[in-house]
């Protein structure tokens, strides 16, 4: 299949989720992750109707934010693991951070930009894992981190949350579980709706817990070329 047939694809298996869940297909929001592809890939997916696209690595993030070729009308989500020193560069050019997981790092998105005009939509990632080398936040501490955030750092603005599902577990599980710190984080920002959960393999099991953004690669995009 070409790119329109893999979308319209992904995008006929996600309704047909939905419907199965008992859910709105129109209540996701899908985000094709787009690491390592050309920017021309990214103008491709916008002229097929695609919004909302996905990076893991805030230089590739800004280089084709900046690029004349693709479209200025895109959401971009940035979904990689963040370091702080590169805070700035990601809040400059992310519209939405679904990997937050750490007050140090909440601390220097806000600092980036701490008058901002629009708050920045962040995500708190949750490690579903007993791996303490993974990213994200233990479950346990999620409230924590979603407390510092709305006391600290008024120019973010916490939606919900995001998780990786384990690749020893199963999806439906996993997804389970973080549906509970979903819970968690809404006992402090009741708003906090989001939850970014659900790539290309198991993007069903996440919808019947109750995700709301899907972060689908190469099951859209094709295989990736390999890194330089």
């Amino acid at each position: 299949m070409d790119l329109a047939e893999r979308l319209a694809d992904v995008d006929a298996r996600i309704a047909q989720a939905a419907r199965s869940a008992g859910r709105d297909p129109s209540e996701l929001t899908r985000i094709v992750v787009t690491k390592f592809h050309p920017a021309a890939l990214v103008a491709r997916l916008r002229a097929l109707g695609v919004r909302d696209v996905g990076e893991n690595r805030q230089q590739e993030l800004t280089a084709k934010r900046a690029n004349p070729t693709v479209p200025g009308d895109l959401t971009w989500h940035f979904i990689g693991q963040a370091q702080t020193n590169k805070a700035r560069a990601i809040r400059a050019a992310a519209s939405v951070v679904h990997s937050l997981d750490r007050e140090r790092l909440a601390d220097a998105l806000h600092t980036a930009d701490p008058q901002a005009a629009t708050p920045l939509d962040v995500l708190l990632q949750v490690n579903l894992t007993d791996d303490p080398q993974r990213g994200g936040v233990r479950p346990a501490e999620v409230q924590a981190l979603a407390d510092h955030v709305v006391e600290h750092c008024p120019s973010l603005r916490v939606r919900g949350v995001m998780a990786v599902a384990p690749l020893a577990a199963a999806p439906a599980e996993a997804f389970t579980r973080l549906a509970a710190s979903a819970d968690a984080v809404r006992t402090v920002v009741p708003d906090a709706t989001w939850i970014s959960a659900g790539m290309s393999g198991d993007f069903a099991e996440a919808i019947a817990a109750g995700a709301t953004h899907l972060r689908i690669g190469t099951a859209i995009t094709g295989p990736r070329a390999v890194p330089g």
